[in-house]
């Protein structure tokens, strides 16, 4: 089986997250695409394509938006699967693709439905955060009942929820 993974993020999370959707397919042939790079690329060549992609301040990275507008055709056309991560997906009434504001908002301005979508929520890592991330993110958690203190790293993804979605992802 081969199977592309373009991916946007910024602290790696996301690719932790991406490769342990992989980690149940030893015998796939797995390349992987930096988003930012902006890799144009056959998706028809894949038997599974995953994107997956970090949310920061209420954003994805440009570059995903770009990708998917730049391939939008052949993802309606294979079996194309998206994974947003961002800390609002730690409250249970905004993990779910339909409930994430983020997730809804881009699907909506892209016209793509995935064949599977998830949202899951990311690591705060104040410790490579420069001083002004730190303080921002601080605040955000603060106003929404978050980790403030910025001496400790915290993984809020729910890894069961994962795995979870890689059995469905590769179900078929």
């Amino acid at each position: 089986m081969r199977v592309a993974v373009f991916y946007s993020s910024r602290n790696g999370q996301t690719r932790k997250i991406l490769e342990t959707l992989l980690q149940g397919q030893p015998d796939a042939q797995v390349e992987w695409y930096d988003l930012h790079q902006y890799p144009k690329k056959n998706l028809t060549k894949y038997d599974k394509v995953l994107i997956g992609a970090s949310i920061r301040y209420g954003h994805f990275h440009p570059s995903l938006e770009s990708f998917i507008q730049g391939h939008l055709e052949q993802l309606k056309a294979v079996d194309a699967n998206l994974i947003g991560v961002c800390l609002t997906a730690r409250k249970p009434e905004k993990a779910t693709p339909k409930t994430n504001p983020y997730m809804r908002k881009l699907l909506a301005r892209v016209a793509w439905h995935p064949q599977r979508a998830a949202v899951f929520a990311g690591a705060l890592r104040y410790s490579q955060y420069n001083w002004w991330q730190t303080r921002i993110i601080q605040l955000i958690m603060k106003m929404t009942g978050g980790q403030t203190d910025t001496s400790v790293d915290v993984e809020l993804t729910d890894w069961a929820a994962v795995e979870e979605f890689g059995r469905q992802l590769w179900s078929r």
